[in-house]
């Protein structure tokens, strides 16, 4: 019987951002692994209204969770940045291992430098990184200078069809960013498609890392 990778999702494009270009491909590295699809856009809408995570939303995020479970679900990943702390609390909970995709890349990140950079689309989605990185660099006895930077409006581009004007804007706020820092992460896996211009700078981007952390739990 195949082992069940649960995703939940919160917007409506997860097929061209995150299953297509990152699940399909795991998929056919790990063919004794199915991917299955909780989507629920009303909670990243909820989210950005609130300015942060509410309580609401981290316990809709359980009640999927556990709706995984009984699906059968042998490992739960949520795929937004913006409720990735959702993860923490899931997993008092859970009887399955429950993480966020942003978690792996967060941990290199702090490895690679002393001043990260993180670059989003959205507010909410640095914001949400922050507090991860911070319990990160702590576990491993590190100091580290965090600088957040937003490209607004790149966002709505991206989801109105222009992807080019939102890759545009993405390299020039990150041309901006690398320039503070040792390294920069992006904060969205809508973000990871992106084709980026040498910023002189690692680049973290949120995706393959996520899956490859799922295969480490699975198959370990």
């Amino acid at each position: 019987m195949k082992k069940r990778l649960f995703l939940i999702n919160t917007v409506n494009q997860f097929m061209e951002m995150i299953f297509n270009p990152f699940a399909k491909p795991f998929m056919e590295q790990y063919p004794e692994i199915e991917v299955f699809n909780i989507c629920d856009d009303s909670l990243l809408v909820d989210t950005l209204n609130c300015g942060h995570m509410p309580n609401d939303v981290a316990a809709r995020i359980l009640n999927y969770v556990l709706s995984a479970e009984r699906a059968g679900a042998c490992a739960v990943m949520i795929t937004c940045t913006s409720v990735s702390e959702a993860a923490i609390y899931a997993r008092r909970f859970a009887k399955v291992p429950v993480f966020s995709i942003i978690e792996p890349m967060v941990k290199m990140a702090v490895d690679s430098g002393e001043k990260i950079g993180i670059l989003g689309t959205l507010p909410t989605s640095p914001l949400a990184i922050v507090p991860l990185m911070q319990e990160h660099a702590k576990l491993a006895g590190k100091k580290i200078e965090i600088i957040t930077k937003v490209a607004e409006g790149a966002y709505d581009k991206l989801v109105s069809g222009d992807v080019k004007k939102h890759d545009e804007m993405v390299n020039e706020a990150l041309a901006e960013l690398a320039g503070k820092v040792d390294a920069v992460t992006f904060a969205q896996i809508s973000m990871s498609k992106l084709v980026l211009k040498d910023c002189g700078k690692p680049v973290f981007k949120i995706g393959k890392s996520g899956f490859d952390e799922a295969a480490r739990i699975l198959e370990g």
